[in-house]
């Protein structure tokens, strides 16, 4: 996410469309908490147009943990709340339409909770990565013909 953010800063990834509704966003245990990085997956959300960005109940370095980074993606939980479950409803308490999250065992355990939650028909969750692949605006004209015009020069 650091490296996306730098990108997008430096004008070298452009995104086009905005997300219909809000977008939170699921701080991951190891990027955020246990690597610090809060602002860089925040600051990808808002480079989108018009993008509305909600913070969980939980959110930075208070965030709550999906549950997979401890193996409980493998486990059936018995006794109280499953902890993807508790997580879900507080990204479902956002009202927002998107659960970005910048981890795969994250993206695993909530995408999980909002289908346990019949909230699949109104609710996504997508990797920022996917998110960023989307929304990646056509290359300008000029420099996409330059290319086409390389790439069909013959070579010497």
């Amino acid at each position: 996410s650091v490296f996306t953010e730098r990108l997008i800063v430096e004008g070298r990834v452009k995104m086009e469309g905005r997300i219909e509704g809000a977008v939170t966003y699921h701080d991951s245990c190891y990027l955020g908490r246990y690597n610090d990085t809060f602002d860089a997956p925040r600051a990808i959300l808002a480079a989108l147009p018009n993008t509305e960005l909600v913070e969980m109940e939980a959110s930075r370095e208070e965030g709550l943990c999906c549950g997979a980074g401890g193996g409980r993606m493998w486990l059936e939980e018995r006794l109280g709340t499953r902890v993807n479950h508790k997580r879900t409803d507080q990204a479902l308490a956002t009202g927002a339409s998107l659960i970005a999250t910048a981890c795969p065992f994250c993206k695993v355990m909530l995408a999980d909770g909002v289908t346990d939650r019949g909230a699949g028909e109104r609710v996504a969750v997508k990797d920022l990565a996917e998110i960023v692949a989307e929304r990646l605006a056509a290359p300008a004209a000029a420099s996409s013909s330059a290319y086409a015009s390389q790439a069909e020069a013959p070579a010497h």
